[in-house]
């Protein structure tokens, strides 16, 4: 600890990435990136501005690539954000949104960064626990509040609710923001952006969204939110009191290609699937205990082994999963859905653990 350090920063937990190991022969199944490649046609964007354009500064407003999104969903481009990644576009959804007089509320398991915003930002949090198969219940988030935030589907248990169970918490919840993650969204759950379309748009609904994992683009860092304009409006204000330019010329050039590129996101989605459907059927008939999934993740357990010795058997096998260490949870793994081959390997693995 040094000396010189804000007392902020003295009482700050952060969060901790999943690891991005370095071992020569690997099975990385633990932070939920894409097994399949970008779009062609985003890495040929990609290269065709890498160039002595590069020392120019980038568009600081992403206008083509907000025209792009908002074409996609049939927005209008006011109506979207853009920040370097959907972490970043978080944090300033937490200093501009969600701090408030009262506390805001999120699942007691959820994605953990948000407990680490709520630090970092002075925000007083109240966590709503799960049911008891680990779903998210609208009906336990109750009034007043400061704003409410969870990710559907859910992460680490990859379990979604509907459009319609969304729609019944924003008649109830009017006097806050009601903050959607998707970070998941295209392995199977019902998007909340219809609900942005036209002059009925809610005025504290924000729909988040990362290109980070069904378009695998994770390494470039885009995410987006997509709201009223009120509430993109007071983004864009908390973005420019921070880093004006948050998205380098590559990163929009490719950006903008992968959204233009639909086909490619729901082939390589449904891959995701499909691999997801076998891969819970083949962990059924060893004994394991899956939660439902929409994500391209699995959360599971084995009735008879602890979450950390199996997490440490596949790792010495050279499969890496994610095992969280907190009540509730200890004994399950979050492992990402892969390729059909990796998921055949970790199979396999686990049949050697288990016998």
């Amino acid at each position: 600890m040094s000396r010189f350090w804000s007392p902020v920063v003295q009482t700050l937990t952060p969060y901790i990435p999943g690891e991005q190991p370095q071992m020569q022969r690997l099975v990385k199944l633990n932070t939920n990136e894409s097994p399949y490649g970008p779009s062609p046609k985003a890495l040929a964007a990609i290269n065709s501005l890498n160039n002595e354009d590069l020392r120019l500064y980038p568009d600081p407003e992403g206008v083509a690539l907000k025209k792009a999104i908002a074409t996609l969903h049939d927005l209008n481009p006011n109506q979207v954000f853009l920040g370097n990644g959907s972490d970043e576009v978080l944090a300033h959804v937490f200093a501009g949104l969600l701090k408030q007089n009262r506390p805001i509320q999120f699942p007691d398991i959820t994605y953990s960064f948000y407990p680490v915003y709520c630090k970092l930002f002075g925000i007083d949090y109240q966590t709503v626990p799960l049911g008891s198969e680990f779903e998210i219940d609208p009906s336990t988030y109750k009034l007043p509040n400061g704003g409410i935030i969870f990710p559907n589907p859910n992460a680490p248990t990859g379990r979604s609710i509907t459009r319609a169970d969304i729609e019944k918490l924003l008649a109830r919840n009017t006097d806050s923001v009601l903050v959607i993650d998707e970070a998941y969204v295209d392995y199977g759950t019902e998007s909340c952006i219809p609900l942005l379309r036209g002059d009925k748009c809610p005025e504290n609904l924000l729909v988040v969204h990362t290109l980070s994992k069904s378009r695998a683009l994770a390494g470039l860092r885009v995410g987006f939110a997509l709201g009223h304009p009120s509430l993109i409006e007071g983004l864009e204000r908390v973005k420019n009191s921070f880093n004006s330019y948050p998205l380098g010329r590559l990163a929009q050039a490719g950006a903008v290609a992968a959204i233009e590129d639909q086909a490619h996101l729901e082939a390589s989605s449904q891959k995701v699937i499909q691999t997801r459907e076998k891969l819970v059927s083949q962990l059924k008939a060893l004994g394991f205990e899956t939660l439902p999934s929409t994500a391209n993740f699995i959360f599971t357990r084995h009735p008879q082994h602890t979450g950390a010795k199996l997490y440490q058997a596949l790792r010495d096998r050279g499969i890496i999963v994610r095992h969280f260490k907190s009540p509730r949870v200890e004994e399950f793994l979050r492992i990402t859905i892969g390729t059909d081959e990796q998921s055949n390997e970790l199979v396999t693995a686990l049949q050697e653990i288990l016998s």
